[in-house]
C-alpha cells in the first residue's frame, strides 16, 4: 500500500507455505472448505463492502461524515433494497444544539470535498436515534430503507417533468423534484445509460 507501511505489514503477512520472505495477502474475506472439498464464502471480517468495482471501508466514510458540523452520530450502509442497485447509504444523528433538519446536499458536498466520488453515500438519512441491540450497539439491520421523495414540489412541466419522470422510472422512486441532481438520488454511470436510451425514446438528446 503507498506510503501506507503499517497497513502493508498487516495485510501481507508470512506465508508458512512459501519459501523464505514469500508472503500471502490476508484480503479481510472469511470461507471454510466444506466436508465435499468446496471452499465456501461466508463474508468479510470487517466493515468492508464493494460497489461498482470499487472497495470500501464504511468505517472510513462513517468518520468522515460523523465529522463534519452538525452531524454527532454516522452510521454507513451499503444497501439492496432494489435488486441489482446497491446503494451506499448514510445514517446520521444530528447535534441536538444545532437547529434544524441538516441540509443532505450541502453534506453529501462537504463529503466530495475530502472523498472521493464513489464513497460519498448516494443518501443520507437523518434520524432521532439509531435503533439499539440488546448489547447497547447500533442494530444496523433494524436502520430504516431510505424514502424517495422529491425534494422540490413546484409543479413541473415540458421537457423537465419528462426528466423528472425519467429520473423516477430509472431509479425505482417517485418522480425528482427541478432541483434534484440524478447522481444525488441515487444514479450511477450505470443507470445513467439507461437514463439516456429512455430519454432518446422520448424524444430528448442527452
Amino acid at each position: 500500500y503507498h506510503a501506507r507501511p503499517d497497513l502493508t505489514a498487516q495485510r501481507f503477512v508470512a506465508d508458512p507455505y512459501g519459501p523464505p520472505g514469500a508472503r500471502m495477502y490476508r484480503t479481510g474475506d472469511l470461507a471454510h472448505w466444506t466436508t465435499a472439498g468446496v471452499l465456501e464464502y461466508l463474508g468479510r471480517a470487517d466493515d468492508q463492502v464493494k460497489l461498482r468495482g470499487f472497495r470500501i471501508e464504511l468505517g472510513e466514510v462513517e468518520a468522515a461524515l460523523g465529522a463534519l458540523p452538525g452531524v454527532r452520530q454516522a452510521v454507513v450502509l451499503l444497501r439492496e433494497d432494489q435488486p441489482g442497485r446497491p446503494l451506499l447509504v448514510g445514517y446520521l444523528v444530528a447535534d441536538r444544539g444545532s437547529g434544524g433538519p441538516l441540509d443532505s446536499a450541502a453534506l453529501r458536498a462537504a463529503l466530495a470535498r475530502t472523498l472521493p466520488d464513489y464513497l460519498v453515500p448516494a443518501v443520507l438519512v437523518e434520524l432521532d436515534a439509531f435503533p439499539l441491540s440488546p448489547n447497547g450497539k447500533v442494530d444496523r439491520a433494524a436502520l430504516p430503507a431510505p424514502v424517495a421523495t422529491a425534494t422540490d414540489e413546484r409543479p413541473l412541466d415540458g421537457t423537465a417533468a419528462t426528466l423528472a419522470a425519467l429520473f423516477g422510472e430509472v431509479l425505482g422512486r417517485a418522480p425528482a423534484g427541478g432541483d434534484d441532481s440524478f447522481f444525488a438520488i441515487g444514479g450511477d454511470s450505470i443507470s445513467s445509460i439507461q437514463l439516456v436510451s429512455r430519454a432518446r425514446a422520448a424524444g430528448l438528446a442527452l
